[in-house]
């Protein structure tokens, strides 16, 4: 089981990573047989196979960013963490505020990704 800092670690890279919109290092986090609910209460995506298509099919047609929205938290093998991906929404810019729930697998890899947010976390936001 990772460590409380190895958690964190994790997290912030993963939130690095959707900055970059590096789907390919987005994947390797994840463990094969992973299971990813993005936002929760929508079908999950089981495997990697899935979880590829939703990454390339969603961040990476999407011209995203993301930013940290407050402090990672975690304990022995999961976390959470809080933050803003800003991208073109239909034409529109727009912010979804979320929360993504992560579980690790003995290896340090996420077995399991819950993002929690909803339309009232994506607000409209200014254009540079």
């Amino acid at each position: 089981m990772i460590d409380e800092q190895q958690v964190r670690a994790k997290l912030a890279r993963y939130v690095e990573l959707v900055d970059a919109v590096d789907i390919d290092g987005i994947l390797a986090l994840y463990a094969e047989d992973a299971v990813v609910e993005d936002p929760v209460g929508k079908p999950p995506y089981v495997g990697i196979e899935a979880i590829s298509r939703f990454y390339r099919e969603g961040l990476g047609r999407l011209n995203a960013s993301a930013r940290l929205d407050g402090s990672i938290r975690a304990t022995c093998g999961c976390g959470a963490v809080p933050f803003c991906v800003d991208l073109d929404w239909g034409g529109q810019a727009r912010s979804i505020e979320v929360i993504d729930v992560m579980e690790f697998d003995a290896e340090g890899r996420i077995r399991s990704m819950k993002a929690f947010w909803g339309d009232a976390n994506m607000i409209a936001r200014e254009q540079p």
